[in-house]
C-alpha cells in the first residue's frame, strides 16, 4: 500500500525531535515508537470509531493538533496522534479514508444506546 500521510510527533517548539512516527496508508494506521526497543502498532481504518480533535493554545500557535481516536482494536482501543502539523488536514483525511475502507469491506459501525423512552414507567401516581 501507498503511504498518504506521515508526520512525527513534534513535542517542542513544532520540531520533529520524537521517536514516534505516525503513518498512513488506505487500509491502516501506523504507529512506531521507540529507539532502541521499537514498538511499531497498526489499526484497521475500518475499526476507528471517533475521532476527536484537541489543541492548546501553544499548539494552535505553532499550527499543531493532537487526534485522540477511539477504536474496536484490541490492542489500540484509544490512542493519541500527537502534536502534528495540519490537523484539520488530517482528521479530515483520516475520516475520509475511515468511510471509504468501511464502504469497500461492507462493515457498520453500530452504536448502542439506550433508550431511556423505552424503559420508563408512564403510570404516575
Amino acid at each position: 500500500m501507498e503511504i498518504v500521510w506521515k508526520d512525527r510527533k513534534r513535542p517542542f517548539l513544532g520540531l520533529p525531535w520524537s521517536f514516534t512516527v505516525y503513518k498512513l496508508d488506505e487500509e491502516k494506521l501506523y504507529v512506531k515508537t521507540g529507539v532502541l526497543n521499537l514498538t511499531e502498532d497498526e489499526v484497521r481504518l475500518y475499526r476507528i470509531k471517533d475521532i476527536t480533535l484537541k489543541q492548546s493554545l501553544g499548539q494552535r500557535i505553532l499550527g499543531l493538533g493532537t487526534l485522540h481516536c477511539c477504536s474496536s482494536d484490541a490492542t489500540l482501543s484509544e490512542f493519541d496522534i500527537k502534536h502534528i502539523k495540519k490537523p484539520r488536514e488530517v482528521r479530515d483525511l483520516l475520516s475520509r479514508l475511515i468511510e471509504e475502507e468501511r464502504q469497500r469491506k461492507r462493515v457498520r459501525n453500530l452504536e448502542q444506546m439506550d433508550d431511556d423512552l423505552d424503559t420508563e414507567d408512564d403510570t404516575h401516581e
